[in-house]
């Protein structure tokens, strides 16, 4: 599938070199978006991302040429982690991706920092709702959390056949 002139696919292996790839990806989007978080508090975290992109489920990564531009992360039908290169924000990939997600790997759930409001309105604007909150992040960390499931029916941007099935979802907690 291509987005923008990106190759979208399904990682099968998981090389040293993409991960770190993906890791400074990771950090681009993150240092981009994620304006609530310390120069600190992005330096604890990052020692952290390799080993949850080598260890998700399923890795689905959008590239340009030989260079990864975007990726997610699924585990049983939850969005475990969605991130994009700055500059290729706002070109419909990340659509892309969640689409291919919920049509291809069950995606009915996500978490999302609340603090992240471009995030909160794209997942809200492809028929994702909150169904919870939480004060602090999965570490402790007083950066709230709102747990999302796609709701059926009530979207205009999908359709039910597109939709994970509910068997297909689990409550597992992550943190974007």
């Amino acid at each position: 599938m291509t987005a923008n002139n990106a190759e979208i696919r399904t990682v099968t292996e998981r090389a040293p070199e993409l991960i770190d790839q993906l890791t400074r990806v990771w950090e681009r989007s993150v240092r981009a978006t994620h304006t609530f978080l310390s120069e600190a508090e992005i330096a604890e975290i990052k020692p952290f991302v390799p080993q949850a992109l080598a260890g998700v489920e399923t890795l689905v990564v959008a590239e340009k040429g030989d260079a990864p531009v975007g990726f997610m992360g699924v585990e049983g039908g939850r969005l475990e982690m969605l991130f994009l290169e700055p500059g290729a924000r706002g070109q419909g990939l990340g659509r892309q991706l969640l689409e291919h997600g919920i049509e291809h790997l069950g995606v009915g759930e996500l978490t999302v920092n609340e603090q992240n409001p471009q995030a909160v309105g794209f997942y809200e604007h492809l028929g994702f709702s909150t169904y919870r909150r939480t004060e602090l992040d999965e570490e402790g960390r007083p950066y709230p959390l709102l747990y999302m499931r796609l709701l059926i029916g009530d979207s205009p941007q999908l359709t039910e056949s597109s939709a994970a099935r509910p068997e297909d979802r689990r409550s597992a907690t992550c943190c974007m």
